[in-house]
C-alpha cells in the first residue's frame, strides 16, 4: 500500500563510488589517446574510421568493465590485473569480430590495433593501481563508526568481515544484544550493549550505519528499531539471517516494485536455459558419434551373456519433479518387481548382476544410452543423478531439501560423481553428502563449471566406487 516512505526509484540500485567514477573516466582517456596518438603517428592524420572504432570500443569496454568487475574494489592487485586484461582483450576481439564480418576491418591497421591493445592496457593497469593506492589511503583516513544489532551467527560474521576488509569505510564498534534465543556470547567482548540501550550507544560512539542481523523469529523488532533511529541520523540496513535455511539459487530481486529475497529457485530462467540446452545438444551429439561403436559391441556382448532386453528402463524423477523413463543398458539378470530389485542398489559382488553387467557397471558405459535422454531433453550432461522414484520417498523423509536436488536437469555426471560419491550409498549419511553436493552445484552453475565437472569424470571414473 502506498506511503510516504514509497519512492519511484528502482529498488535495486547500483552505488558507485566516486573513485570509480574517475577511474572509468581515467580509462576512457586513455583508450581514446592512445587510440588517436598510434593512428596520427602511423597516417599523419586522425581518420574517421578510427573515431568510429573508438565510440564503439567505449561502449563495449563499459558493458564488459562491467561484467568482469574491473572495478571491484575488493579484488587482490594480481586479480584486478587478470579482469581488466580479460575484459579489455574480450572488448577487442568482439569488435574486430564485428569488423571482420562488416568487410571493414580492413580499414583498421593492424600497428595501431596491437599498440592500441598493448599500450592501452599497461596505461590502464597503471592507472588502476594508482587510483588503488589513492582509494586505499581515503578509506583508511574516512573510516566510521557501525553497530551490529544481533549477536547470532550472522551477526558475528558480519562483524569479523567489515573489520578485516580495508577496502570497507567502516568499523563495526560491538554488537547490540536483544536477547533473542541465537545470541552467540563465545566472542563476549563484542557485545558492548543492549537494545533498550542503542540511542545512547548511537550517540556517544558517533555511529554512522547500522545492520540489523537477527533471526527470522527476532524479524518483529526491526520495526521498532527501525523507527528508533529514524532520527538519529544513521543509515539502517538490514540483513535478514536466512542462512539457516537450506537455500537453493538464492538471490534478491524487485518484483512488482516490492523488493524480493528469492529463497528457492532454479538456475535454469532466461539465457540459463538457452545455453545449458545447447551445450547439452551439442555435447551428447558429439558424445554419441564417437560412442556408436562401443554402443554397438556393449548390445552385441549383453545379448550373447544373458537373455533379455538390452535396454534397462526406470521412472525416474527429472527437473521440478516430473518424471521421465531413463535408459541403461540391462546390467543385471532379468527379474520381476516383487523381488525388490528396483529399490535395492546394487553392491560390490551382486548375485543378480551379469558377468558383462559387472564390466559396463564398472566402467559405466551402462549409462551411456542416457546421452539419448539429453537428447531428447529429459537429462543434461551433468547435473544430480536422478534417483528412482522409491528412494525419493525413502530419502526425503529423512535428508533435508532432499527433493531440492531436482530444482535443475538431472545429469549423466555430477559434482558428487566427481567428489567420490558415487555408485552405492550404504549409509544415510553418505546419501545426505551427496545431496549436499548437489545443492551446491545447483548454488553455483554455470558452463564452466559443467565443462569442468566432465573433465574430471574422466578420472573419477578410474575409482572403485560403483558395482
Amino acid at each position: 500500500m502506498p506511503n510516504q516512505f514509497q519512492s519511484n526509484r528502482p529498488l535495486l540500485q547500483r552505488r558507485n563510488s566516486l573513485i570509480n567514477t574517475f577511474q572509468a573516466m581515467a580509462d576512457a582517456a586513455i583508450i581514446i589517446t592512445v587510440l588517436v596518438v598510434a593512428s596520427v603517428n602511423r597516417d599523419g592524420a586522425f581518420s574517421y574510421i578510427y573515431l568510429g572504432f573508438i565510440i564503439l570500443l567505449l561502449a563495449v569496454t563499459a558493458f564488459s568493465y562491467d561484467v568482469h568487475g574491473v572495478y571491484r574494489r575488493h579484488s587482490s592487485s594480481t586479480q584486478k590485473a587478470l579482469s581488466l586484461f580479460k575484459a579489455w582483450s574480450i572488448s577487442f576481439a568482439v569488435l574486430l569480430s564485428f569488423g571482420y564480418l562488416l568487410r571493414v576491418s580492413s580499414l583498421l591497421s593492424r600497428e595501431v590495433l596491437l599498440q592500441g591493445f598493448v599500450i592501452g592496457y599497461f596505461f590502464q593497469l597503471g592507472s588502476h593501481i594508482l587510483f588503488r593506492k589513492y582509494q586505499k589511503r581515503s578509506i583508511s583516513s574516512a573510516t566510521t563508526n557501525c553497530l551490529i544489532i544481533g549477536t547470532g551467527t550472522l551477526a558475528n560474521y558480519l562483524y569479523d568481515r567489515v573489520n578485516s576488509n580495508p577496502w570497507i569505510a567502516e568499523r563495526a564498534a560491538g554488537l547490540i544484544d536483544i536477547g533473542d534465543s541465537e545470541a552467540d556470547n563465545t566472542e563476549g567482548g563484542r557485545v558492548i550493549g543492549s537494545i533498550s540501550e542503542i540511542l545512547k550507544i548511537v550517540e556517544k560512539l558517533k555511529i554512522r550505519s547500522v545492520y540489523i542481523a537477527v533471526p527470522l523469529e527476532s524479524s518483529p523488532v526491526i520495526r521498532k528499531v527501525y523507527f528508533q533511529l529514524l532520527d538519529c541520523n544513521v543509515d539502517v540496513h538490514w540483513a535478514p539471517n536466512i542462512f539457516d535455511l537450506p537455500l537453493i539459487n538464492h538471490s534478491v530481486k524487485e518484483f512488482a516494485g516490492l523488493p524480493i529475497l528469492t529463497l528457492s529457485e532454479t538456475p535454469l530462467i532466461g539465457t540459463h536455459i538457452i545455453l545449458k540446452a545447447i551445450e547439452d545438444r551439442v555435447l551428447s551429439t558429439i558424445a554419441l558419434i564417437f560412442a556408436a561403436p562401443l554402443l554397438i559391441a556393449t548390445i552385441i556382448a549383453i545379448k550373447v551373456d544373458s537373455s533379455g532386453p538390452v535396454f534397462f528402463k526406470q521412472r525416474r524423477t527429472g527437473w521440478d519433479g516430473e518424471e521421465f523413463t531413463i535408459y541403461k543398458f540391462r546390467s543385471m539378470f532379468v527379474q520381476g518387481e516383487s523381488s525388490g530389485a528396483l529399490l535395492k542398489q546394487a553392491g560390490k559382488d551382486d548375485p543378480r548382476v551379469t558377468k558383462v553387467g559387472r564390466f559396463i557397471r564398472k566402467t559405466s558405459i551402462d549409462e551411456l544410452p542416457q546421452l539419448f535422454n539429453v537428447l531428447l531433453g529429459s537429462m543434461s550432461m551433468v547435473g544430480p543423478r536422478p534417483h528412482a522414484t522409491e528412494h525419493n520417498v525413502e530419502y526425503s523423509s529423512q535428508i533435508i531439501a532432499y527433493l531440492g536436488r531436482h530444482r535443475i536437469k538431472p545429469g549423466i555426471t555430477g559434482l558428487a560423481q566427481v567428489r567420490g560419491f558415487r555408485g552405492e550409498t550404504k549409509e544415510i549419511e553418505l546419501m545426505n553428502q551427496r545431496v549436499q553436493h548437489d545443492l551446491e552445484y545447483i548454488n553455483n552453475w554455470s558452463v564452466v563449471l559443467d565443462i569442468s565437472i566432465l573433465i574430471k569424470t574422466v578420472f573419477a571414473l578410474l575409482r572403485d566406487e560403483a558395482y
